[in-house]
């Protein structure tokens, strides 16, 4: 099913033996553009934190319910997020190793999605990973030399949105695929140019994104943008309106590649 960020914001997340807290937050991989975890506000159950749930744990979302394969303990015992930050390779490491859990950049993993049948259960204790070489980067490398690539969502949004002849707009949401987690459109508001109106442009049509300066370049002109097929906010993204989109733009479908 694909979903709005902005919706989901405020859904309930169930661990196996109660509510832990509502969505914050989510964060992706900025090479892929798979959510790898979301951000819960605990609320009134552990008041002033907020906690990281991989994705990969999560079972099939309900209507406005998020259940997760953890228990409140296993949640309340989680190493601290600290939200202000991007979060490190180091971090994740203890936070997987804490619940047990398959680590997403090693294996069948690496593209998102479900972890496989028989890969739900608790994975050996593992010794520091060796550093990976540095190597040039958007997200920079953190304190121990790992290259950072994990995006907050709301940090992202507000980014400027450049056509190959111009600015068109601001991200102001995203469209995810809750299946797999994997961010399926970036939604375009081009009211400083097309007043009223806003646009969806899916990841792979982005040329190159200038993180340093907050700026995304698209491959495509302002009058093909002005002329794509009309996006309702309101409305679901459904199948059809996919295949007017990817059609108009003469695009590859990302359904037939998955």
């Amino acid at each position: 099913m694909l979903r709005s960020v902005d919706e989901m914001r405020g859904y309930t997340v169930e661990a196996v033996d109660g509510d832990i807290g509502k969505v914050y937050d989510s964060y992706f991989d900025d090479r892929d553009w798979a959510i790898r975890y979301l951000v819960v506000d605990t609320g009134t159950w552990l008041p002033g934190r907020r906690v990281l749930i991989p994705t990969s744990g999560l079972e099939k979302p309900q209507t406005t319910v998020f259940p997760v394969k953890l228990t409140r303990e296993q949640v309340r015992t989680s190493p601290s997020d600290d939200s202000q930050r991007t979060v490190s390779r180091e971090h994740e490491v203890e936070l997987h190793q804490h619940y047990e859990w398959p680590m997403y950049w090693e294996g069948p993993l690496l593209q998102g999605g479900p972890p496989p049948a028989g890969m739900a259960g608790p994975i050996p204790p593992k010794p520091r990973f060796e550093r990976e070489p540095k190597k040039e980067g958007p997200a920079g490398v953190d304190q121990n030399g790992y290259e950072n690539h994990l995006r907050s969502v709301h940090e992202v949004k507000g980014y400027h949105i450049h056509a190959t002849d111009g600015r068109i707009g601001h991200i102001d949401d995203f469209v995810v695929e809750d299946e797999r987690w994997t961010i399926r459109y970036i939604i375009v508001d081009t009211k400083d140019w097309l007043p009223g109106r806003k646009v969806l442009v899916a990841p792979e049509w982005i040329k190159s994104i200038r993180w340093e300066t907050s700026e995304v370049m698209v491959e495509m002109s302002k009058e093909e943008v002005k002329n794509s097929p009309e996006f309702d906010p309101s409305a679901p993204v459904n199948r059809a309106y996919e295949e007017r989109l990817y059609d108009y733009y003469g695009r590859p479908v990302y359904w037939t590649r998955d």
